[in-house]
């Protein structure tokens, strides 16, 4: 067999003409089927996280990116601050002063580096918040029996705790009088933590 030939078909071989790619990324959320309370406009079905702990992860990923780029961008400007803060007027070369010393130069810009980097610090964590916190509250997350049940004993302990002419006017105005009951596939997450509920990471 010619020799040209076998190393010709090595080149073509499956392990010489495969590309290995990344697997993919996992879906943040999935599609699961509308409640009777959501908006029929929207669809039959609507994004929701699987779980409550998916959505904190999800969260905490989202405030953990966002920090890492603000403090990467802060600290480039906060090098230039350093620098113009630290470098001596313009004019001092024109009278004849003497130059400032290199070692004396080079603390100066440690210590405003290391001020300006732990204001920024704080500035990106509570940025990272403002953007984060907002649309992770509004987002949905996927319910099942049991996280329904337990919806159902709160409104029931909320009933009972009522005054007795307050419960007949909070049955009244229950989805579950008269009917069926509507069938709940999600619910926000400010509904999972309260509407005034900060959160925590």
């Amino acid at each position: 067999m010619d020799p040209s030939l076998s190393q010709n078909l090595e080149e073509y071989s499956a392990s010489s003409t495969t590309i290995k790619f990344d697997r993919p990324l996992p879906l943040l959320r999935g599609p699961i089927p509308a409640g009777t309370s959501d908006d029929p406009s929207s669809g039959p079905y609507i994004l929701a996280f699987k779980d409550l702990p998916s959505w904190a992860a999800a969260y905490k990923s989202c405030e953990s990116k966002i920090i890492s780029q603000c403090e990467e961008g802060a600290r480039i400007g906060c090098a230039i601050t350093a620098s113009n803060k630290c470098q001596p007027p313009w004019w001092q070369s024109l009278i004849g002063w003497k130059s400032m010393d290199l070692k004396e130069r080079e603390r100066c810009e440690d210590i405003e580096m290391e001020a300006c980097l732990v204001a920024a610090k704080e500035k990106c964590i509570d940025f990272a918040k403002e953007k984060c916190t907002t649309p992770f509250l509004n987002a949905r997350i996927a319910v099942g029996e049991k996280e329904i049940m337990n919806k159902r004993v709160e409104r029931m302990v909320h009933a009972a705790s009522l005054p007795e002419e307050s419960k007949w006017v909070y049955f009244i105005g229950s989805d579950n009088l008269g009917g069926s009951e509507p069938r709940v596939t999600n619910y926000r997450a400010s509904q999972y933590l309260g509407t005034d509920s900060e959160l925590q990471t």
